[in-house]
């Protein structure tokens, strides 16, 4: 499927606001709301929209601790990093997982509910044998800017 540019905007558009109504996307996207649904429905049969979830505040439930955490492997096989990749998707604590070029392997942003929290996993980790050599903590005090949207308009247009 070849994506217009009124594909991306619908996109844009589903992923700033999923509850959106069709007609107020139709509207945004500068079609009638119809055809607009057939789109919507086309973009998920493609897999272009792999679901919806609902944005929560998380201040709102109480204090939290994040921290990204540089990680380097002992090792540099296939395997190390399968059996790394393994035991973070099941970690519900890490809630991104980058693998990056530089002077370490990954770049893991942990949400815990405070410091001893974090370090207990960190222990519990190491203790697992996953093939973690080191690790460096980074602590987050504040986060002035966290956007749920990526810019489609501007990366992809068309």
């Amino acid at each position: 499927m070849k994506l217009d540019r009124i594909d991306i905007k619908i996109l844009y558009e589903l992923q700033k606001n999923g509850r959106i109504t069709n007609v107020e996307l139709a509207e945004l996207a500068n079609l009638s709301p119809s055809p607009c649904l057939m789109r919507v429905k086309k973009l998920q049969a493609a897999g272009y929209i792999s679901g919806y979830s609902a944005l929560i505040n998380i201040a709102k439930l109480g204090q939290t601790f994040t921290v990204f955490t540089e990680i380097t492997l002992k090792n540099h096989r296939q395997i190390d990093f399968a059996r790394f990749l393994a035991t973070m998707e099941k970690e519900e604590a890490a809630v991104e997982c980058h693998l990056i070029s530089g002077g370490y392997d990954y770049l893991v942003k942990f949400v815990t509910s405070g410091i001893a929290e974090y370090q207990t996993m960190m222990e519990r980790l190491i203790d697992m044998d996953i093939g973690i050599d080191k690790y460096f903590s980074f602590v987050v005090l504040k986060t002035p800017i966290a956007r749920s949207h990526m810019p489609l308009t501007s990366l992809f247009p068309v």
